[in-house]
């Protein structure tokens, strides 16, 4: 893990701290393990773990000036001196402007001002301590600092809600830690902290002005281009010295061996199109795209290509074929990664802490089987279906702003794949209610069905789109919750709605959307940590500041068209000089994942059975032992149940274990104080006893 971790203390605190360090509570002088300090005193920075050379710049105008980019940046260190005195008048866009995925810090004198990603791969959390506040770019430091215990509310929330931002709020695993929203900057001034948003919101009251589709096109191209342009002038790294010969192996099969990637550049190739887009783009820029020369793998500066073959589960033989057709391009090294039931969903659940819990802890080693066969910077699609794709609710936007003949086509297409002439008034009436529906209204529904346990959904893709088109709605493992864990969640939900001014201040399409993506995002930082590899980085550019507001500029009515997604990133490829594809590029396919779920649940119902025999959750009054068993029975015997809400289980789970099995701290210089969550699941009585009498 890397992440970077400070604080600003307040001016009667800093002159008592002077040049002598940081001090805490107890007059003890703190410093993060394996950091390298950026800058010192009254309000320092630390930046921890293995940060390449080039991922860290400070540029600084005076003693009291300086900007630090922790990440790849695409700017030049003028263009980061430039932006340094625009940011003294009090501008934060331009700092999240640039090519690339990082994270800015400006100090001006005593303000310290912080800037968040819009997707949330790169979240920014705080907390008070020692009279002032500290951030970080990781949770887990800051509760360790404080000595953090649970937020049983935020895990309960997690389970009942986690696409609603009202439920889950701005807290974290850890009470006290809190988490910046995305498209926000956290601004510090003498300890005081204030949360500033630098992205414009689109108004309720008016429409949006009309865009031209193709011009929104050309810029997603554009910004994609620029973003993977960013990763190619990168300096090139190479891992660590392959320590010698191996009897019997070769160079690849001992890197391979001792999980060490490739040299160079490489990218995901899974037949689908956002991987192709990107495996496609990169291999086509000029220069040189991919491995270096003279370092093993005899593919010289071609692009590596890296697909997934899982021999456990069929269903993707065409993005195989795809896949093949694809890495025909001369500028492409493919290597086809094969596994078996090892690999599948459940399978393997050893793994690290990770800053957070995330669904992906149980597809961990699946992922980490085909990342070890990767390049030192490697791309994944990850992100492009959430920044490209049309959320259901979006069909309520287009009754909002009367563009109503645009709803035809995707209401078609869901009449098709459903066969019934019924589904075109149902979704109609549905999109019409959500359009008329405040989002006052939609978070009290919403907790009165979380409170008296309604979580029956009509199935299939008309019964899925139906379900979206609401302002918030349960999450899938809701319904294996207690009451009092639902009834907590109902809480707060119903204070989130009696607050003064409550609502997004966006169009309910919108808002679901932005709220998706966070969500993924958040998951993906999650998997990064979970699967990662010494010495890898993985570049999601579909998730870059630039691509994101790119992707926002296109038309609703171009979104909601069926294969829109395909359709789009084929233009982008075309304006590229891309334009030989093999028949049925774009074509969805989600099938293929829900058989491996449902097959991993089947071949380790044993080990998930013995997991929640005598479940962490249980004890944080969360879930009971036995309905969870049940659940996972049923699913291994084919039963119709929310496998993803299984998957919320069994990573909370695991994440709550890997927690509380830790041992030491963040934070070095501090005999005096202990490590996050001290005590265990540790809920206090008068907290249990409020919540009960909620039921």
């Amino acid at each position: 893990m890397r992440w970077l971790v400070g604080w600003s203390s307040t001016a009667a605190r800093a002159a008592e701290i002077g040049s002598a360090g940081a001090t805490g509570y107890d007059g003890e002088t703190v410093h993060p393990v394996g950091s390298h300090l950026l800058w010192g005193d009254p309000d320092p920075l630390w930046a921890v773990g293995d940060w390449r050379p080039d991922e860290v710049r400070v540029v600084q105008a005076d003693p009291e000036t300086r900007i630090a980019v922790l990440g790849l940046c695409g700017a030049s260190d003028e263009q980061l001196r430039v932006a340094l005195f625009a940011a003294r008048g009090g501008a934060l866009r331009h700092l999240t402007a640039w090519p690339g995925s990082y994270t800015a810090v400006v100090q001006v004198g005593r303000r310290v001002t912080v800037c968040g990603d819009l997707a949330g791969a790169r979240p920014v959390f705080y907390t008070p301590w020692a009279g002032g506040t500290a951030y970080a770019t990781a949770a887990l430091p800051l509760a360790d600092l404080i000595e953090a215990n649970l937020d049983f509310g935020h895990l309960a929330a997690l389970l009942a809600a986690p696409d609603v931002p009202a439920a889950v709020q701005d807290s974290t695993p850890y009470a006290g830690v809190q988490r910046i929203p995305p498209g926000h900057a956290l601004i510090l001034r003498a300890g005081a902290r204030e949360i500033a948003g630098y992205e414009p919101v689109a108004s309720l009251a008016v429409a949006a002005p009309p865009a031209d589709p193709d011009s929104a096109v050309d810029g997603v191209r554009d910004a994609l281009v620029e973003a993977v342009r960013a990763r190619l002038s990168a300096p090139r790294h190479v891992p660590d010295i392959d320590p010698g010969p191996v009897p019997g192996m070769g160079p690849a099969e001992r890197r391979a061996a001792r999980g060490m990637p490739v040299p160079g550049i490489g990218a995901d190739l899974s037949g689908g199109p956002a991987s192709g887009t990107l495996a496609l783009l990169a291999a086509g820029l000029p220069g040189m795209p991919g491995t270096l020369l003279g370092h093993g793998t005899g593919a010289g500066e071609r692009l590596l290509a890296v697909t997934f073959n899982d021999l456990a589960v069929s269903g993707r033989e065409a993005e195989l074929e795809r896949a093949g057709a694809l890495a025909a391009n001369p500028r492409l090294h493919h290597v086809v990664v094969t596994g078996g039931e090892e690999v599948l969903p459940y399978a393997d659940l050893d793994g690290p802490l990770t800053d957070e819990p995330g669904p992906s802890l149980v597809t961990a080693a699946r992922h980490r089987a085909r990342l070890m066969s990767g390049s030192a910077d490697h791309f994944i699609g990850s992100g492009a279906r959430q920044v490209l794709d049309a959320h259901p609710a979006r069909l309520a936007d287009l009754l909002m702003d009367r563009k109503r003949r645009h709803l035809v086509r995707p209401v078609a297409a869901l009449a098709k794949a459903d066969g019934s002439v019924l589904v075109p008034a149902r979704v109609y009436a549905a999109a019409r209610r959500l359009a008329r529906t405040p989002y006052r209204a939609g978070l009290e529904v919403l907790a009165e069905r979380l409170l008296h346990q309604r979580f029956d959904e009509p199935g299939g893709a008309v019964g899925a789109s139906l379900a979206a088109l609401t302002w918030a709605r349960p999450g899938p493992a809701a319904r294996w919750l207690t009451g009092e864990a639902l009834a907590e969640v109902s809480v707060r939900l119903q204070q989130a709605s009696a607050r003064s001014g409550v609502g997004p201040g966006q169009r309910p399409g919108d808002y679901r959307a932005r709220a998706a993506l966070a969500r993924h995002a958040a998951d993906l930082r999650i998997l990064e940590q979970a699967a990662e590899i010494r010495s890898q980085r993985l570049h999601a550019p579909f998730l870059d500041n630039q691509v994101v507001r790119a992707c926002r500029a296109l038309p609703e009515t171009l979104r909601v068209r069926p294969g829109a997604r395909a359709e789009i990133l084929r233009t982008v490829l075309k304006g590229a000089g891309v334009t030989d594809l093999p028949p049925g590029w774009g074509a969805p396919s989600h099938a293929p994942s829900a058989a491996a779920a449902r097959t991993g649940l089947r071949v380790s119902a044993d080990s998930l059975l013995d997991l929640f025999d005598t479940p962490l959750l249980a004890e944080a009054g969360l879930v009971e032992a036995r309905v969870v068993r049940k659940a996972v029975r049923g699913a291994a015997a084919g039963e119709p149940l929310p496998l993803d809400g299984l998957a919320d289980l069994v990573s909370l789970e695991l994440w709550l274990r890997r927690l509380l099995a830790r041992r030491g701290t963040c934070w070095t210089g501090t005999p005096a104080r202990a490590r996050a969550v001290p005590a265990g699941i540790a809920r206090g009585v008068a907290e249990v006893e409020a919540v009960r009498r909620l039921v």
